[in-house]
């Protein structure tokens, strides 16, 4: 008769479910997902941050009229300011000089990117045509542009022929010499990797030496921007009848101080509404770069 002495299997009392639930438990929290916080207090803080010195300077200029800190005939309140633009707006003369500096300012601009840009590659990445046409940008690129105004006037006329020619020429500079600069500083280690996979000429510069032109490409469209609008309103106070220039001009001529001051503030708000949305632009064709701050 032969005696079975394994052990008996041992009855769990532990309920499978609860066991589960307490080894999902055991894992360390460090492994769970962190949720995600919400960006709207980041982005206030950055808003109010901003806003901080802007508003410093309304208040000042709002107060130290106010308090005789200086002669409020030739500085007015920014209120007095703030109620003659909206006496231009509704008046509609605010609409029909802004329109008429814009299109001459965004005409001047847009011929100074078509020709700078293709000019800048060619000139950065051509050696011959660099030795051709360097001395001419020496000699020109160091020719103020307000300088030209009279030469521009006489040859082509106080009409709006003139007025986009001298924008052009403005803007053409720093679009052209940071193109160039942006071409010639490419990293000479993409250049030789790209080399090394026996791409053509053509294709090395398609996939190396635009994309890693474009940054710097940007830099001088954004100075040709705000170049774009100062140059305009310098030569708008010579011979137009219509655009900011002018109004500021001719309110200084009549002594309506709160109007020139309108003038002036819209001449800033412009050039800030078109630098961001040149920021803008700049991010989204450079959305492949890494962030900086990771």
């Amino acid at each position: 008769m032969s005696t079975d002495l394994r052990p008996a299997p041992s009855i769990s009392l532990v309920n499978p479910k609860t066991s589960e639930t307490s080894r999902l438990s055991s894992i360390p929290k460090t492994l769970a997902p962190a949720p995600r916080r919400s960006r709207l207090p980041g982005l206030l803080f950055n808003a109010v941050t901003k806003s901080v010195a802007i508003v410093l300077l309304l208040v000042l200029w709002e107060l130290a009229p106010r308090f005789d800190l200086v002669d409020r005939t030739f500085l007015p309140p920014v209120s007095e300011v703030l109620d003659a633009w909206l006496g231009l707006l509704d008046s509609g003369q605010l609409a029909v000089n802004t329109w008429a500096s814009l299109t001459r300012s965004l005409s001047g601009f847009g011929l100074a990117v078509v020709v700078g840009v293709p000019l800048g590659l060619l000139i950065g990445w051509y050696r011959p045509v660099a030795n051709l046409l360097s001395p001419l940008l020496e000699l020109f690129r160091n020719t103020a542009a307000l300088a030209l105004l009279p030469v521009f006037v006489l040859i082509l006329g106080i009409g709006e022929t003139s007025k986009i020619s001298i924008v052009l020429y403005a803007c053409l500079w720093p679009i052209l010499l940071n193109t160039i600069s942006a071409v010639r500083s490419v990293d000479p280690t993409l250049l030789r990797l790209a080399r090394s996979l026996d791409l053509s000429p053509v294709k090395l510069f398609q996939k190396v030496i635009l994309p890693a032109s474009v940054p710097v490409v940007f830099t001088g469209i954004r100075l040709a921007g705000a170049v774009s609008i100062l140059v305009l309103v310098a030569a708008e106070m010579v011979g137009a009848k219509a655009g900011l220039g002018y109004l500021i001009n001719a309110s200084q001529y009549n002594f309506a101080i709160p109007q020139m001051y309108a003038g002036i503030v819209t001449i800033s708000v412009i050039g800030v509404a078109f630098n961001q949305l040149l920021v803008r632009l700049e991010r989204r064709f450079t959305a492949w770069r890494a962030p900086v701050n990771g």
